[in-house]
């Protein structure tokens, strides 16, 4: 495959890979409850989201160790706990919808990209194979018209032979 061929198959890999991706249904739905639980759900994993959780866990035992009058939870943090096991419970199948939403975008991607692979693989036989018969003909021709010219040459020997005898035999003897 040529390097301009590879680019081509590349830039429309991507195209289709873009196109797959906007064009798949989403897993949670169109609606804005749909778009805000994937944004949540692809949140969860980022270094942003970790940050802001472990802040939010030390002021709340800071809080809860230090201020003796604000002690709404005391060691060992039962309702923290408590708060964390909800977290878990919507976090979990919010993730697990991403992930598999992402899984048939992937698969639908891949099927696209596969079947423009051997779209471009066809095309790329059938020009291999039109260059083939192509050049076989040209090597056809280039024989032929080897033989030509070795035919050409020899008459035109004969055709040089035969004018000095011609003229040998009408040179008036000297």
């Amino acid at each position: 495959m040529s390097h301009a061929a590879r680019r081509t198959f590349g830039a429309r890999a991507v195209a289709v890979y873009a196109l797959s991706v906007s064009r798949f249904p989403s897993a949670f739905g169109e609606d804005a409850f749909g778009r805000r639980a994937e944004a949540a759900a692809r949140f969860f994993g980022t270094p942003k989201y970790i940050a802001g959780q472990t802040v939010a866990v030390i002021i709340w035992i800071t809080l809860n160790a230090v201020a003796v009058s604000l002690r709404w939870d005391p060691y060992p943090f039962i309702l923290l706990n408590l708060a964390f096991s909800t977290q878990a419970a919507y976090a979990a199948p919010l993730i697990l919808l991403a992930q598999t939403r992402q899984a048939d975008r992937d698969k639908e991607a891949l099927d696209h990209l596969e079947a423009h692979r051997s779209e471009v693989m066809s095309h790329i036989e059938a020009r291999e194979s039109a260059l083939r018969k192509e050049t076989a003909a040209l090597r056809a021709l280039l024989e032929a018209n080897t033989d030509l010219t070795r035919e050409d040459k020899a008459l035109t020997e004969r055709v040089e032979a035969l004018t000095r005898e011609i003229h040998a035999r009408l040179a008036p003897p000297a």
